[in-house]
């Protein structure tokens, strides 16, 4: 069974820093592409960071370039999300998800994944 479980969510104060991680398995982690993803109350599920299965480009959601660093641990079948200068506005339950995006597709689509994990809380307030 091809599972996924992210942990490390918390509460923090703004300016701090958390670290997420997924755990895979039952499959290959480095074999598919890798999302981390966020869905804050009333509002849509957004793309925060992805590793591109066809081309193995990272990319980021401008909202957190330059804050949030997405990596990957093959040997330990694991993704980490790290997030810096944390703002209330990230605030939401973020999400791990895997799958196999087509060459030239982004893969900050959640659409172009199908396998999920059940998100981890993360709250920013002082």
């Amino acid at each position: 069974q091809l599972r996924v479980v992210e942990f490390g969510g918390g509460l923090v104060q703004p300016g701090e820093s958390l670290r997420l991680s997924c755990a895979a398995s039952g499959f290959i982690l480095e074999h598919y592409g890798i999302g981390w993803f966020r869905q804050a109350p009333g509002k849509e599920r957004e793309g925060v960071s992805c590793i591109n299965n066809s081309d193995g480009r990272t990319r980021y959601a401008d909202s957190v370039k330059g804050r949030f660093t997405i990596s990957r641990d093959n040997a330990k079948n694991r993704v980490f999300l790290e997030m810096k200068s944390l703002k209330p506005e990230d605030t939401a339950v973020y999400y791990c998800a895997t799958g196999l995006i087509p060459y030239g597709r982004t893969c900050l689509i959640p659409e172009e994944f199908d396998n999920w994990g059940q998100g981890t809380q993360v709250t920013v307030s002082s």
